[in-house]
């Protein structure tokens, strides 16, 4: 399997991204690899990624255009399709170009892998933990500074599914706002007097007599935020009472130990973002073959 540079990422077109790799690039390359350049050596050679321990793969195109822009002539060539688990020592990708381009896109592209490995491994523990319940792992806006867009795709590879990418794809009424227009009616009218149409509208509930003025309001999605199990279950039956329509939102400090609790009281979607604040990267490595270079 060959990613082609012209792949794009779950149907992203690399014009969103490239600046964004470029830069990467830049930061670590600067004026020059001056270690590689010292070699002196433009020799053809090849490259094997192995997995250091046991997870879910992710970033696989990501790393094949971030050799595209070190040097074109560089075959990527993935062992594993995306969101495959593997096994330490299991190869991953291997790679074909000149020795000075393989170590020069090296840490790079490892590291990028990594990072977005790691948050579809531990989100494949969520969604392997839910399966048979119904219930769906969502993401949050708990995102790097300029890797959203990636790190949600991880998300996605990992089996799960995204919230928002950001504040303009949908309006989340949460506590702040209510406060500021003080109180969530008030809220709902002046946002619906302004938003766009086709945008739906999700209500945040942190107690339970919130929910007939919430309900009055006539929401798309209620998110029912850092309850305790038992109030979560009143507020489901509550609200599938006189609106079974409505889907229900569970969310705050969920964890792998009480996520099946939590799925227990009836909700639809849980949202959380360990899988991105508390993932740990997947540890790889790329090892040149000096048999093969010359």
């Amino acid at each position: 399997m060959v990613a082609s540079p012209a792949d794009s990422v779950a149907g992203l077109p690399w014009f969103l991204l490239d600046d964004t790799l470029k830069s990467w690039l830049s930061e670590d390359l600067g004026r020059g690899d001056q270690t590689t350049l010292g070699l002196g050596s433009h020799r053809c050679g090849r490259g094997v990624w192995q997995a250091k321990a046991p997870g879910v793969v992710a970033g696989l195109p990501v790393a094949a255009r971030l050799f595209h822009w070190v040097d074109a002539g560089v075959v990527f060539a993935p062992e594993v399709a995306e969101g495959t688990l593997v096994q330490a020592g299991q190869a991953v990708a291997k790679l074909q170009g000149t020795t000075a381009s393989l170590l020069m896109g090296e840490r790079v592209a490892l590291n990028i892998v990594m990072r977005l490995s790691g948050i579809a491994s531990l989100t494949r523990q969520y969604v392997d933990l839910l399966k048979g319940t119904g219930v769906q792992v969502v993401d949050t806006r708990k995102t790097t500074p300029g890797l959203r867009l990636l790190e949600k795709y991880a998300i996605r590879v990992g089996g799960g599914i995204n919230h928002r990418l950001g504040l303009d794809d949908a309006v989340l009424v949460k506590e702040n706002h209510i406060a500021a227009a003080g109180g969530i009616t008030l809220a709902v009218q002046a946002i619906r007097q302004r938003i766009p149409h086709p945008l739906g509208l999700e209500i945040e509930v942190e107690a339970i007599t919130q929910i007939p003025e919430v309900l009055a309001c006539q929401p798309q999605r209620i998110l029912l935020d850092n309850m305790t199990p038992e109030l979560l279950t009143q507020a489901v039956i509550l609200i599938r009472k006189t609106h079974p329509h409505i889907k229900i939102e569970a969310s705050g400090n969920v964890t792998l130990a009480n996520l099946l609790t939590v799925a227990a009281t009836g909700v639809d979607y849980i949202a959380t973002s360990a899988p991105i604040t508390q993932a740990r990267w997947l540890d790889l490595s790329m090892r040149i073959d000096d048999h093969l270079t010359g």
